[in-house]
């Protein structure tokens, strides 16, 4: 995936000149985004605060790293049955 070149705090101060009444068509050219890009952060980050934004960083890469560990142990759980079915 591709890392974005705003971090949350920006993406956060983005969505915040829309909300005090700028155009988001304006907002979106002065920062070199497209609206559809603007609506997608809209949609996660609306209504977030910067420390939530953050907090839900943190949870999403304790997640992802959480699957891959359930990944590994339901594979290595996967060969273990695969060995133990054979018959010697």
């Amino acid at each position: 995936m591709k890392r974005s070149r705003f971090t949350e705090e920006q993406i956060i101060g983005i969505l915040r000149e829309q909300e005090a009444g700028q155009k988001t068509a304006d907002v979106c050219r002065r920062h070199g985004i497209s609206e559809a890009t603007f609506y997608q952060w809209k949609a996660k980050y609306g209504g977030l605060e910067v420390s939530d934004a953050k907090r839900l960083k943190s949870l999403e890469d304790e997640n992802t790293r959480l699957e891959k560990l359930l990944a590994e142990a339901m594979l290595d759980n996967a060969m273990l049955k695969d060995v133990a079915s054979k018959k010697w």
